[in-house]
């Protein structure tokens, strides 16, 4: 197995051995199944065995004390001799958790798991990992448990990680429906963590409870702006509500940030069909969340379990998450429609919140007019929070389809290059099985205009389309003498195909035509020259003061701009053309190759110029899946470059709703 490819899973049965001994309806959903369902489905679907097992060990008092006070570990500590009685006297100090005669061998084993996942990634011996534990950890505060949770497993790996390896960044991404508000108190001083977490709040009547988890809560002192809280004041929201709040708050803020580790609270109570959750995301969803975080410290993601308790989607979901880290062609996504009205009043006040704080976000609109969040719909003091019964909770059952199994083609990449340059290590050099078709010969005559040698490398390249349309080729990358021209034919030939939609994404000055408006084609045009006034509906031109040679723009573009685009387009092949003269980094452009196969299922074929061979090596290992090189903590974007996005997206907005970031741009129903 090649060391770029290798993830982590951290699973002990033992974890499974203990179990509420009471009744407590509160705590009733927190069962040994949820660690057994998760495990089976991953071997039953081969994952696995595919994965790198990592044995577990059980955390020391000076790994626990990193985190927690010595009285609070010492209290724990008398739980495993304690009577029946005496464990539920003990619990009645604690909110929501209970307490069994195992559970401290097996919140040990939960932290210590984490701690291997850490040093397996940090020494180089796995890329990612998943750890499946339990007890959770999110919730649990310096003497106190809480929610389930005993130990709190990933801030103990975050100091862990800063103490043994020395890292100086860490990125903490919460996707529980909880608030992590131990994970929050923990590190809400300290510019070293950057702690970000969405979570039902309703206002502040959703467990638990707390003021400081609302939007404004941002840390203290130094750790001013490293805390990011959304507050989902709804229940029901789904994949597009998900996508745009990490699209527009999280990876922008996380590219500044630039991390050397990256943490994930990974809670599958947001996912469709959790009691706790009642939201409506899809497993798939987990996926395209997990990937886009993956080119972020050149790989280095540590998956965390937290909540989840639904049976279906719990294991659903963690077997997506393992199968992108491992490198698999991403779902497509499914029923992207637009952040709902809720959705964008929360993301709208989180990013003027944090545009003190974050350079990127210097352009976010003011805070609205009309309170939000709990400003609007405070609690009286004397209020409880209102919980609906257990019988209504399970009344509502929701139905969803098996996500769809996502295959890998047999051929990861494969490219298409002149007579004596090398094919690189670890993709195929591709040739057509068959001669090429002699009427499709003719039509590339008749649209070139004359006989040419490119005839030959034009009817490779649609069979290389072709095979990956197929499912039988995941990438490609070819070198051509002309890439307008070659793109045109490709163009061309799909409009008159029953080819996918194709997503274009030209870096470069060079003229484009030949661009039709019947929806089959969106080119997003990224170069140093203004030609807003031909934009349409499938044809955006992005103006770039320095073009594509200024890291902060081009990457503030990608982030505001084209995933939004590229995700609501939903394309069936992403092409990306590079001309020699755009200015493009090495890094920058890895990244972008990155990020691009989260669309189309990883489906995207790369044309650059014959000249340009050097860039080969670097974008073949990214269509490999290797994490693209750090970009280091990124500047301010251009002023002019902002002025001129956010005039785009403003405009485009009206047609692609995934480019919505406030309710003040969009006339919609009062859905929230």
């Amino acid at each position: 197995m090649n060391l770029d490819t290798k993830t982590a899973l951290i699973y002990d049965e033992e974890m499974t051995q203990y179990k509420l001994l009471w009744v407590d309806p509160a705590c009733k959903i927190e069962v040994p199944e949820r660690l057994t369902v998760s495990y089976e489905a991953l071997m039953k679907t081969g994952l696995a065995d595919r994965c790198v097992s990592v044995p577990v060990r059980e955390a020391i008092d000076e790994d626990i004390l990193l985190v927690h006070s010595e009285d609070y570990l010492e209290a724990v500590k008398q739980t495993p001799y304690m009577t029946l009685e005496d464990l539920q006297e003990f619990t009645l100090q604690y909110g929501d958790v209970y307490f069994h005669p195992n559970i401290y061998h097996c919140a040990k084993l939960a932290a210590g798991a984490t701690l291997q996942l850490v040093d397996s990634v940090m020494t180089g011996k796995v890329r990612n990992g998943m750890a499946l534990v339990r007890p959770p950890g999110h919730h649990s505060m310096c003497s106190a448990a809480n929610g389930f949770c005993v130990f709190n497993n990933v801030s103990i790996a975050a100091k862990y990680a800063k103490q043994k390896y020395g890292i100086k960044r860490i990125l903490i991404v919460d996707w529980d429906v909880h608030h992590g508000q131990g994970v929050q108190y923990c590190f809400e001083e300290d510019p070293s963590v950057l702690y970000f977490s969405w979570h039902r709040y309703e206002h502040q009547k959703f467990w638990p409870n707390l003021r400081e988890s609302d939007y404004d809560t941002v840390g203290k002192a130094m750790g001013a702006g490293f805390n990011i809280n959304v507050p989902w004041n709804k229940v029901g929201l789904e994949n597009s509500d998900y996508l745009s709040v990490f699209i527009h708050m999280l990876l922008p803020v996380a590219y500044e940030f630039c991390p050397e580790l990256v943490f994930v609270c990974a809670g599958f109570d947001t996912a469709i069909g959790d009691p706790e959750g009642e939201m409506c995301a899809t497993p798939d969803v987990f996926a395209h969340l997990t990937h886009l975080l993956m080119n972020l410290a050149n790989g280095k993601v540590c998956a965390v379990l937290e909540g989840g308790y639904n049976l279906k989607s719990l294991p659903q979901s963690v077997c997506e998450t393992v199968q992108t880290l491992l490198g698999d062609p991403l779902p497509q996504p499914a029923n992207l429609t637009g952040p709902c009205k809720s959705a964008l009043e929360s993301l709208h006040c989180v990013r003027a919140t944090h545009r003190n704080y974050w350079s990127c976000l210097k352009h976010a609109a003011d805070l609205p007019s009309n309170e939000l969040s709990t400003k609007r719909v405070k609690l009286a003091e004397d209020e409880n929070p209102v919980e609906k019964n257990e019988e209504e909770k399970e009344a509502k059952e929701i139905v969803w389809p098996d996500p769809l199994k996502r295959t890998s083609p047999s051929v990861r990449t494969a490219v298409v290059v002149p007579e004596g340059i090398t094919c690189p290590e670890g993709c195929q050099l591709f040739c057509p099985s068959e001669d090429p078709d002699p009427n499709l010969i003719k039509q590339l005559q008749e649209s070139l205009g004359r006989d040419t040698d490119d005839l030959t490398t034009l009817s490779t390249l649609i069979a290389l389309m072709d095979q990956m349309e197929k499912n039988r080729i995941r990438s490609g990358l070819a070198l051509v003498r002309d890439v307008s021209m070659t793109m045109n034919c490709i163009v061309q030939h799909a409009a008159s195909s029953s080819c996918n939609r194709i997503l274009i994404v030209f870096l470069g000055d060079e003229v484009v035509k030949n661009i039709t408006e019947d929806g089959k084609t969106m080119l997003v045009h990224l170069s140093s020259n203004s030609l807003e006034s031909e934009m349409t509906k499938y044809y955006i031109p992005v103006c770039l003061k320095k073009g594509c040679s200024d890291v902060s723009g081009l990457i503030h573009a990608v982030l505001s701009l084209l995933l939004p685009l590229g995700y609501e387009f939903d394309p069936g092949l992403v092409l990306l053309v590079q001309t020699p003269d755009c200015g493009v980094s090495e890094n920058t452009w890895q990244q972008l190759t990155g990020l691009l196969q989260a669309l189309a299922q990883g489906h995207t074929l790369v044309l650059m110029k014959e000249s340009d061979q050097t860039s080969v090596a670097p974008t073949v290992s990214s269509l490999l899946g290797t994490p693209a090189p750090s970009l280091g903590p990124l500047s301010a974007p251009g002023s002019d470059d902002v002025e001129v996005l956010e005039r785009l997206r403003l405009k485009l907005q009206r047609d692609w709703k995934l480019l919505q970031t406030t309710v003040s741009e969009i006339k919609c129903d009062d859905d929230g």
